[in-house]
């Protein structure tokens, strides 16, 4: 029996390969315009919101979102169909980025109140260039500021995310089984053990984090509500 992946998780793991191949080229800037960037940034455009999910921050990040997609993607392209599966990874990937830079703006507002204006505006005029070098700020405000404001979110995280949550809501009884955990358990407790674990990473807010649990969670979070809607309406 041979195995054949259907259009739309197949051309989503081309485009996210070929952008891939685009950022690590040399010269190639391709972070600074399609990467998502806090909506106050100098460096921010709206299309980022699109663009953002087919970026990845290096090998293994691309490579752990890629392996989702290609095995949890197809069950559920086939049982939604391909227009409804495409509608569905779009929208757990904007509802990943909404919430991620909903916490954003309540922890940017925070900060950016105990700044001077002048400060703010050197931070939003040369703050960027100073992470590309690897550096942030050593004033522990001025950093955390830098980097809701400048340092960019990449990744299809939270559109697969999305998938996992689908999967576990429409094939709860899968077992699954993980490299790291060699030991089957099935879809649904895997999704929910996950989505505590992220919430409480999120909520944990570890400076030395630079996982968007909070995106994770987002794309989770729409496709629960979208799963239940088009179930609701007897698309699935």
């Amino acid at each position: 029996m041979n195995f054949r992946l259907p259009v739309v998780v197949k051309n989503l793991l081309i485009i996210n390969g070929i952008f891939f191949l685009a950022t690590v080229m040399p010269g190639y800037f391709m972070e600074d315009k399609f990467s998502l960037f806090f909506p106050e940034s100098k460096q921010f455009y709206p299309h980022q919101f699109i663009t953002h999910m087919f970026m990845h921050g290096g090998f293994e990040h691309i490579l752990g979102n890629m392996f989702g997609l290609f095995f949890l993607g197809p069950m559920l392209e086939y049982r939604m169909g391909a227009k409804r599966f495409l509608t569905y990874y779009i929208i757990t990937g904007l509802g990943a980025a909404a919430l991620h830079l909903g916490v954003a703006y309540l922890q940017f507002n925070s900060v950016a109140s105990s700044v001077d204006s002048a400060t703010f505006d050197l931070i939003y005029n040369e703050g960027y260039e100073v992470l590309k070098q690897g550096k942030n700020y050593s004033d522990p405000i001025l950093g955390k500021l830098n980097g809701i404001l400048n340092a960019p979110t990449v990744g299809a995280s939270g559109a697969v995310f999305g998938i996992l949550l689908a999967f576990g809501m429409l094939f709860p009884n899968v077992e699954l089984m993980m490299l790291f955990f060699p030991i089957p358990i099935k879809a649904k407790y895997f999704v929910l053990g996950y989505g505590v674990l992220e919430l409480f990473l999120g909520l944990r807010n570890n400076p030395g984090d630079n996982v968007a649990h909070f995106a994770h969670l987002g794309g989770m979070l729409f496709g629960f509500f979208l799963i239940r809607h088009w179930r609701k309406k007897g698309f699935i």
